[in-house]
């Protein structure tokens, strides 16, 4: 499981001009899978999340979580996080996990990240053409693999 994880002040989703999910203060998260991904990769990709002080306390050193500050977190799923572009200039999603794989994946990712957040996580909608908008606060992003525990 591959996150490219954004410190916003805010972040949205729209959907067909509509939005689907909005925070203020929090993560956006956006979330590639892949089909060797397990429970395991999932759960360590949660916890890290919920867990990881990149928000500032108040001296302005980034050593508090998402849950210190009380923020939201929205996911969207993005398959092109396992992008290859070694060959050619079109890009490849072959290690990307196809749908009926992904979308179990991320719905459980979700669930785990209320769990461990005890707040609803805002979402996108799987596989729609959807329009992000957000603040980075920072900026502040970070790339997480689960395979690598980085």
């Amino acid at each position: 499981m591959r996150i490219v994880l954004q410190r916003v002040t805010q972040a949205s989703v729209e959907i067909e001009k509509a939005v689907k999910g909005e925070i203020g203060l929090g993560l956006l998260v956006l979330a590639g899978f892949s089909p060797e991904d397990t429970d395991e990769d999932l759960k360590w990709t949660a916890a890290k999340v919920a867990q990881l002080r990149i928000f500032g306390d108040a001296e302005g050193k980034m050593n508090l979580s998402v849950q210190d500050v009380q923020g939201d977190i929205l996911v969207i799923s993005q398959f092109t996080l396992y992008a290859n572009s070694k060959k050619g200039n079109r890009p490849s999603y072959i290690n990307a996990a196809p749908p009926a794989v992904a979308i179990p994946l991320y719905e459980r990712f979700v669930a785990l990240l209320e769990t461990a957040t005890g707040k609803k996580v805002q979402t996108g909608e799987f596989g729609a053409d959807m329009k992000v908008s957000l603040l980075n606060d920072g900026p502040v992003t970070i790339v997480l693999d689960s395979k690598a525990k980085e």
